[in-house]
């Protein structure tokens, strides 16, 4: 008889994972053959630049790369890293204490709960926000307290409104800007107001950069980094996933307060041994490319997003337009829950959208709106959602 084996209380705390009966719902739809429009995945839809897989192809050749890679990363990708924010963002970093490679940014952000939080400590999570950092803080036992973003405050989380003694209980802040799922975007004041906040009650402070490359309308998004004395009180994730199409290669990195990458590099040594060194020097070479490889891949969805907005605006639908990502937060029409509205979108017109409470009760009201297909599918989203005459 197959014995049934009872998981652990940690894993028993893991928060649902809300988008699960999404897929389900797309997949039986798909099964009985319609042609579905998927705007509710944030899976970028182009290749990795060729150049980047050349030199994978060329790295994987290095016989020294079939062996073991140093437990934290290989040099010359850290190195790299320090490079590519110099010439970035202007920060300057050590290579050795302020770098540490991840098996995609999500790891560390799940990581660093695991890092930094006992049982029953706090920490202040945006919401709407990105679902993965509830799970870091189910294993590590933590609670949360929210910070809102409101289209008001221009999806940046109110100090103002957090009382004293929750700041002076909380250990860890996650930020994450440009915003999913809001694509709001920070400002240098907002990073050195962050800064001064996190020193005066002694919180580190973590900001995602995921789409740290994807600005539009001529602004460049800052770097938490940049701000001064950020170094001091925290640490930036960084994924080579968005900058340039490398998703599924699985590498990506943080950056900033010493002691919070040695934490990082701890647990990563009882629980990894490093990456493929070829991955390594292909995302090195990623790094070392000049600005106009980056701006490629930004280009493309600022074009998206600009013929999307066009066409939602024509059927009526308004919306602020995205200011980074590859998002789009749209607000529903009154009458119907986001998950409500997402369904229709979903059952009637074939089109994927994410709903708003997946991310938090603050996204109730709202779709996130994926800008990951051809624009001649994105038009085609909006044919078929205008023909349900909502707005």
């Amino acid at each position: 008889m197959t014995r049934n084996f009872e998981t652990s209380e940690a894993l028993k705390r893991l928060p649902e994972q809300f988008f699960a009966k999404l897929v389900k719902k797309v997949q039986s739809l798909a099964n009985e053959g319609h042609d579905i429009i998927n705007l509710g995945q944030g899976n970028p839809d182009q290749p990795t630049p060729q150049h980047i897989v050349d030199k994978l192809k060329q790295a994987a050749d290095n016989p020294n790369y079939h062996k073991y890679s140093p437990f934290r990363g290989q040099s010359f990708l850290k190195e790299a890293v320090c490079d590519f924010y110099k010439r970035e963002y202007n920060v300057d970093l050590d290579p050795e204490t302020e770098v540490t490679i991840l098996f995609g940014a999500k790891t560390g952000l799940v990581e660093i709960s695991q890092c930094l939080l006992n049982n029953g400590d706090v920490a202040l999570l945006p919401d709407p926000g990105y679902p993965d950092y509830l799970s870091g803080m189910a294993m590590s036992h933590a609670k949360i307290e929210t910070m809102p973003l409101t289209q008001e405050h221009d999806f940046l989380p109110d100090y103002g409104d957090i009382d004293a003694a929750t700041l002076d209980k909380a250990k860890l802040m996650f930020l994450n800007y440009p915003n999913n799922p809001t694509a709001g975007v920070a400002t240098s004041s907002f990073f050195d107001e962050t800064v001064e906040i996190a020193k005066k009650h002694h919180i580190c402070v973590v900001h995602d950069f995921a789409y740290g490359a994807l600005g539009f309308d001529g602004e460049k998004p800052p770097s938490f980094l940049a701000s001064e004395g950020a170094k001091d009180i925290g640490v930036e994730m960084y994924t080579l996933s968005k900058t340039f199409n490398m998703a599924g290669w699985r590498i990506a990195f943080a950056v900033g307060n010493p002691s919070v990458i040695e934490s990082l590099n701890l647990i990563q040594d009882h629980m990894y041994v490093s990456i493929f060194g070829a991955i390594q020097e292909a995302a090195a070479h990623a790094l070392q490319e000049p600005e106009e490889a980056i701006e490629t891949i930004r280009e493309t969805y600022e074009k998206r997003r600009d013929a999307f907005m066009t066409a939602i605006y024509a059927i009526g639908w308004k919306a602020e337009a995205p200011k980074g990502s590859f998002f789009a937060w749209l607000p529903i029409p009154n009458g119907f829950t986001s998950e409500e509205f997402a369904d229709l979108l979903l059952e009637k017109a074939h089109v994927v959208v994410a709903p708003g409470n997946g991310f938090g009760e603050y996204g109730e009201g709202y779709i996130r709106v994926g800008l990951l297909t051809e624009e001649s599918r994105l038009l085609e989203a909006v044919k078929r959602i205008e023909k349900l005459a909502l707005f």
